[in-house]
Order: structure tokens, then sequence, then C-alpha cells
């Protein structure tokens, strides 16, 4: 049967990732390098946030969507304000219309949940002689006999040992507890590598959420709702970074501060190439409306005409005039239509057409 309250299930790839990218950096730098260990969790991060860009990419056109949608959101929530169940079934009736799934917005926030606290629980395994919820409590020298999921006993004890001038990766400013684990610890230089990072993760957090607020548009800014989560993005959660910093070990921190750098860079690329997109569809359609529409001075296509055959023979057939044959009716004198000496018929001129004068004789 299987244990939901197990999650070996994260634990396991992400500990696998990680120690794909150690043995790489070790290979090059030394295990027991601390830029080894702490290149495999940025690593972490960039394998982790590369597999979820297609999705980032949908949530980006999602909220764009979204944005577009909002006129007629609002005049649907106008129309069935009094009716909330008939509003809900013409909000799903216009997204699937339009296509639109408001999950794959959240998909790339939510698949960073368990890689956080994979990550988080990995490399706290790294020390369990300080024991602790849902973690055996062993002596220095069981934990650096045991294993770390995909880390061997020997790539644990690398990892105590391997410090930037005694700050180790997994400890914390404030901790108290388990230090013998390490093999050197030195309390100022866990303070002087985590505030530089704290602050990094904070700046670089705070210009994330202005870059995203900056590319709302104004119908979202102007929603109170969107105000709200706006100021908390701007200045709530970049001062919770650098507040909870001395809680956390250098190596959450250095995951925060590579998830945000990863986030802006890709923010930049993925914007600019939708805005690309959407210039050329925009110049596409223009050229083919260009295409469609009449030359400057060309007459409209009116509708079909008789054929000129009939036309012609209408125009050409001869209308023959009989005349009565005696002279009393024109006083004597021929009239134009009458039989001549020869006994030909007269035609009748065509309408606009000069008369035959002849010369009286």
């Amino acid at each position: 049967m299987f244990d939901w309250f197990n999650l070996g299930f994260i634990y396991y790839p992400v500990s696998g990732i990680m120690w794909v990218w150690y043995k790489l950096f070790a290979y090059l730098l030394g295990p027991k390098n601390f830029f080894a260990w702490a290149l495999s969790v940025m690593f972490l991060v960039f394998t982790l946030r590369a597999i979820l860009y297609k999705p980032f990419v949908r949530q980006i056109r999602t909220t764009r969507q979204m944005q577009e949608l909002q006129p007629q959101i609002k005049a649907l929530q106008k129309k069935y304000k009094n009716d909330r169940q008939r509003m809900a079934l013409e909000m799903q009736k216009l997204q699937r219309e339009h296509g639109f799934n408001p999950i794959l917005g959240c998909l790339p926030m939510l698949a960073q949940i368990p890689v956080f606290l994979g990550l988080f629980h990995v490399l706290r395994s790294f020390n369990r002689t300080t024991g602790g919820f849902g973690q055996v409590h062993m002596t220095v020298e069981a934990n650096r006999a045991t294993g770390n999921y995909f880390f061997s006993a020997n790539d644990v004890a690398n990892f105590l040992d391997a410090n930037l001038f005694g700050a180790p990766l997994g400890a914390t400013m404030i901790q108290t507890t388990g230090l013998d684990a390490f093999t050197e610890f030195n309390r100022l230089a866990v303070a002087g590598v985590s505030i530089p990072l704290m602050i990094i993760a904070g700046v670089a957090t705070y210009f994330n959420s202005r870059a995203s607020i900056a590319r709302q548009s104004p119908e979202a800014q102007a929603n109170p709702q969107t105000q709200i989560m706006n100021r908390l993005a701007l200045y709530v959660f970049p001062l919770g970074v650098v507040v909870g910093g001395p809680f956390l070990p250098i190596a959450i921190i250095l995951y925060w501060v590579s998830n945000n750098i990863w986030t802006f860079g890709q923010q930049h690329y993925v914007f600019n190439r939708i805005a690309k997109e959407e210039e050329e569809k925009k110049q596409a359609d223009l050229e083919r409306r260009a295409a469609n529409a009449p030359k400057p001075g060309a007459k409209p296509t009116r509708g079909k005409s008789q054929p000129a055959k009939q036309a012609d023979d209408s125009d050409a057939s001869p209308e023959v005039v009989e005349s009565t044959g005696t002279d009393e009716d024109s006083g004597g004198q021929a009239s134009p239509n009458s039989t001549n000496g020869s006994g030909t018929t007269s035609r009748t001129p065509k309408p606009g057409a000069r008369p035959d004068r002849r010369r009286k004789r």
C-alpha cells in the first residue's frame, strides 16, 4: 500500500538531480569544495526551472489572455450579479470558448513547492544529530556513516566538511544544536555569507515583482484585489525573505537567490518573445487586409450584365415601317418611310442619328 506520508517520491528525485550536479562539480573542484556543493544547489534550481519552462510560457499567455477577457468578465458579472450560479456557468462557457485554463497559470508556482520542501529535507538530513520532527536522532559518528537518499555516507561526510571561511552550507545564523557534526563552524562567517545572500534575494524578489506589475494592464492594476497583491509582492515578500533568512540554511538562501535570478532572466526573454510574436501577427493581419482591399481608383465589382451578343442584336435589328402607298396622306409628297421607286423600304433612323437630307430637284 502506498504511504502518502512518506515523501520519498519527492526526496529521491530532488537528491538525484543534486547528486548528478555535485559529482560533476566535485570532479572539477574537489569533493569537499564549498563551491562544488553550492553550484550543485544552484543547478538543481536551474534544472527544475528548465523543466518548467513550457508551463511558465503557458502561465504568461494565460495571464495575458485573462487581461484581454476582463471586459467580458466584468460584463458577465454585471449582468448576472444577482444569479451566482448562472454567472459561474457563463464564466466557464467563456473560458471554454477561448481555451482559457486558470490551472495552467498556477502550475509553475505549485510545482516549486514540493521541490523546495524536498531540498529543505535533503539538506536537513545531512545533519541528523539535531533530531527534530520526522527525523531520527543520530550521533556524529552514526550520521557520518549513514547515506542520505542518493548521497552515500562518504558524500555526507564531504558535505559536512565543506565550508567557506568556517561557514558550512547547511548551517544557519541562529543554530545552536548539531554544531559538532561540522568540521568547522564560525558564526560570524555564517553571518558574513548569509547576510549578503539575504539582501540579494530580497532585492531580486522586489525587482521581479516590479517587472511583473509593470506588465499588467491598466484595468488589472485598477482592481482592488490586484492592488493588494501588488503591494504584498513589492514590499511584504522581499521583506519576508530578509527577515526569514537567519532561520534558513545557507543552501536554502542560495536556492532563493538562484531561483530569482533565473526568474528575472526568463521573464525578460519570454515577454520579449511573446511581444515579438504578437507584433508579427499584427503585421501579418495588416498585410492580409491590405492585399484583400481594392486598389485605389478601381471600380467596384457589379452584378452580371446581359450578354453583349444580345445587346448587339437588339441594336442592329432594323424596324421596317410600311407605307400606306397613297400620296394623299402626305400631301402629295413622298413620306421618308414610304417605298421608293426601286421598291425597297427605308429604315427608320436610330435615335440621335442625323436625318438624311436629300436635295430637291
